[in-house]
């Protein structure tokens, strides 16, 4: 019904229909964070590019980001690791992987599935070591293409002699930290499986288990908000979506915290400018990362509710009616206001378009050309400013 409903409107509204109810699908969050992101990134970093180096650099670094960090988690999770680690689980066993943890931790097939739904989570921890490994191919590709390894001259700040020992330097640490992050990615299967076959024989596996996939029920039993708020940013298990398993924000928040030293390591090892460039930027773009529009749009709903707009569809607590429920609303409000659920269910998607696209569009704006307009400049007028005082 909610379908035929959609397929009645113009097609304007019908894409921006189609659109929302994929981005509040747990699958959804990949499609959305990857255009969010190559929107936020890629577009304005190409356009405000400072020479053919940097354009390779940041077009190789933000589309490989964005594809590992969006769609790798189900690929790993969901094609690899899940059916490679439930293998000697039965039927039943089987269906409570894709269930959340907290349907899991009350059935009676616990022991045996808590272990490896924990396994499966910490083998998502490829994901954000990849990411770190990223900076440092980065470095390697520039110098093999390029010949470059001094950021001074990659991002046109000044024209000056490359230097052979710095390539080299520059060389060596991306090599010793891809070395690492191989080592790290082994360790983190090897404990997964170690999860996997004692899990359900020690208690203090057991005990990992469980902090693996709900930290915020360790750290703060007490506290609802901040268990809330920990389980939702920092647990690494893939949310569950009709069996299926899904990025996760608790996925995202550990790409930007361990992506993250690879992003300064490399820009260290480049030179002052490009740390205190990634210094000034990387802060930002991270938190927007993790929280996309979510940040605009908790203060637009706050504008609209006072102005006193979209009252069917953002209730009193500013939580937002959801997609799938438009369908009843529209019927509702037909019956109540004795007016055709077509015109009603038009109403309610202009609202729900109105609180998620514009929100949506605004923050591409800030956090893209705005962010990287004004990283570019103030890198500039720092470097013109240090060499003054030479």
């Amino acid at each position: 019904m909610t379908n035929n409903l959609l397929n009645t409107l113009p097609l304007p509204l019908k894409l921006a229909g189609k659109f929302i109810a994929h981005n509040e699908s747990a699958s959804g969050l990949s499609t959305s964070r990857f255009i969010q992101d190559t929107s936020t990134q890629l577009v304005p970093k190409a356009t405000f590019s400072r020479s053919k180096a940097d354009l390779l650099e940041n077009t190789f670094l933000e589309t490989a980001e964005s594809a590992i960090v969006y769609f790798l988690p189900q690929v790993l999770g969901e094609k690899i690791f899940c059916k490679l680690f439930s293998r000697k689980l039965n039927s039943k066993q089987k269906s409570l992987v894709g269930k959340s943890y907290e349907i899991v931790k009350n059935n009676s097939n616990k022991s045996q599935v808590i272990p490896v739904k924990a396994a499966i989570a910490l083998t998502s921890l490829i994901i954000p070591i990849l990411v770190f490994t990223l900076n440092y191919f980065k470095n390697l590709l520039t110098i093999k293409a390029f010949k470059q390894s001094d950021f001074v001259n990659i991002a046109s700040l000044d024209k000056k002699e490359e230097d052979k020992n710095k390539i080299n330097k520059v060389k060596n640490s991306a090599y010793k930290n891809l070395t690492r992050a191989f080592i790290a990615s082994l360790l983190s299967i090897i404990s997964a499986i170690l999860l996997v076959k004692k899990g359900n024989k020690s208690k203090k596996l057991m005990n990992i288990c469980e902090f693996i996939l709900s930290p915020g029920d360790k750290i703060s039993k007490n506290n609802k908000k901040i268990k809330d708020f920990i389980n939702k940013y920092f647990c690494i298990d893939y949310t569950s979506e009709k069996g299926k398993l899904n990025l996760s924000k608790g996925q995202l928040t550990s790409c930007v915290l361990i992506g993250g030293l690879g992003y300064f390591g490399a820009a260290y090892d480049r030179g002052k400018e490009n740390f205190m460039e990634t210094l000034f930027r990387y802060p930002i773009v991270g938190l927007y990362v993790i929280s996309g529009s979510e940040l605009f749009e908790t203060g637009f709903k706050r504008i609209l509710k006072k102005s006193g707009k979209c009252k069917e569809t953002i209730k009193d607590n500013l939580d937002v009616i959801k997609f799938d429920e438009l369908n009843k609303l529209a019927k509702d409000l037909s019956k109540q206001n004795n007016t055709d659920i077509k015109t009603e269910y038009k109403k309610l998607i202009k609202q729900k378009s109105l609180i998620t696209l514009i929100p949506f569009i605004f923050s591409i704006g800030i956090m893209g050309f705005f962010v990287c307009a004004i990283t570019n400049l103030s890198t500039k007028l720092r470097y013109k400013k240090e060499k003054a005082k030479v």
